[in-house]
């Protein structure tokens, strides 16, 4: 479950801005989770509140925004959109694909006090 490290670093990150700008207490975490990350969103959720305990996080709200794949096929020649990784291109069904977008987990924002 690489879901609890991914949230182990977030909540570095978050407590490194927290750190840096002086801010008492996180309540809201908002990020983006592309959908060929490899990140289940329902996962993060379920490591957040353990990870987040005793730290400026605690208690916050984790929201998260699914950012939709996109992939270059280079069979059809064309941008298209795509599900999942490995998934064939849905425009021609080849393989021989690139992820474009979708690939990343980024903090978007904070809400803070």
């Amino acid at each position: 479950m690489h879901e609890m490290a991914m949230t182990e670093k977030l909540i570095d990150v978050v407590e490194n801005f927290a750190d840096s700008e002086g801010c008492q207490r996180i309540r809201v975490v908002r990020i983006e989770i592309g959908k060929l990350s490899g990140v289940e969103p329902a996962m993060m959720h379920f490591c957040f509140d353990a990870v987040a305990r005793g730290t400026v996080a605690e208690n916050a709200v984790l929201e998260i925004s699914e950012v939709e794949g996109n992939a270059w096929c280079f069979d059809c020649r064309r941008q298209v959109p795509l599900a999942a990784r490995f998934e064939p291109c849905p425009r021609c069904g080849g393989v021989n694909l690139q992820p474009m977008d979708g690939t990343r987990m980024r903090v978007k924002e904070m809400e803070v006090e």
